[in-house]
C-alpha cells in the first residue's frame, strides 16, 4: 500500500472536561488574580478584609447547596452533588469564630454578591448543565487552587482549623481522585456539543461574577 492509499486518522477530540478548562482557564486567572485576592494573599488585607470575604461566601453557598439539594435527583446533575463538597457549616463556623457568635446579624450581601447569587437562582435550580457548571467553578476551584489560598491564609493570619475551616474537606481523601472522578462525570454527561458550549459559557459568566464581587470588596476594604 502506497502512502497515498493509507487513510488519514480523523483528529482526536479532547475529552470535554480538558476542553472546558482550555477554554475557561484565562477566566480563571483573571479572577485569581484581581487586586484584593492578591492583597489577601500577601498578608497586606486586614483579618477583617478576609471575614467579609467569607460573609459573602455564605451568600453565594447557601444559594448554590440549595440549588444542590434540587438537583439531587436530576439524572444528568444528580451525579455531580455530593455531601463530602458542602462547605456552608464550615463557613459558619468560620464566621463565628471571626465575628462571634452572632455573626449572621452582622454580614448583608453587597451589590455583586447579590447579582451572583440572582444569577444561580435563575438558572441553578432548573438547568442541569447552569447548575453543574457553577458547581464546577466553585467546588474543583475550592479543591484545587483553594487549597493553596487556604495554606497561606492560615500562615499569614495566625489561624489553624478555626477561622479557615471551609478550605478543609475531612470527608475528601484525596483532592486528585475526588477530582479526577469529577472530569470523567464531566465526559460522560450526555450533552450535545451545543450544550458543553453552554456549560462553558455559563463556567465564564461564574468567573465574571468571581471577578466582580472581588472588585466590589476591593473598593470598599482594599
Amino acid at each position: 500500500m502506497t502512502p497515498t492509499d493509507q487513510s488519514v486518522a480523523a483528529p482526536v477530540e479532547p475529552r470535554f472536561s480538558a476542553a472546558l478548562r482550555a477554554a475557561t482557564w484565562q477566566d480563571h486567572e483573571q479572577a485569581e488574580s484581581s487586586s484584593f485576592m492578591t492583597a489577601l494573599m500577601s498578608g497586606h488585607l486586614p483579618i477583617a478584609g478576609y471575614a467579609e470575604l467569607a460573609a459573602q461566601q455564605w451568600f453565594v453557598y447557601a444559594a448554590l447547596e440549595a440549588a444542590a439539594d434540587t438537583m439531587r435527583a436530576h439524572p444528568v446533575a444528580g451525579p455531580f452533588v455530593s455531601d463530602d463538597l458542602t462547605r456552608l457549616p464550615t463557613i459558619e463556623a468560620d464566621l463565628a469564630f471571626l465575628l462571634g457568635e452572632n455573626w449572621s446579624h452582622q454580614i448583608t450581601a453587597r451589590p455583586a454578591t447579590e447579582a451572583y447569587v440572582d444569577r444561580i437562582r435563575a438558572v441553578c435550580f432548573d438547568e442541569p448543565g447552569a447548575f453543574v457548571a457553577h458547581h464546577y467553578t466553585r467546588y474543583l476551584g475550592d479543591l484545587s487552587g483553594g487549597q493553596h489560598i487556604g495554606r497561606q491564609v492560615r500562615a499569614l493570619y495566625d489561624l489553624d482549623t478555626a477561622g479557615a475551616a471551609f478550605f478543609t474537606f475531612e470527608r475528601i481523601a484525596s483532592a486528585k481522585d475526588f477530582k479526577d472522578r469529577y472530569r470523567t462525570r464531566l465526559d460522560d454527561a450526555p450533552w450535545t456539543p451545543t450544550e458543553q458550549q453552554a456549560v462553558i459559557a455559563e463556567i465564564r459568566h461564574a468567573y465574571r461574577l468571581n471577578r466582580d464581587l472581588f472588585a466590589d470588596l476591593d473598593a470598599t476594604i482594599g
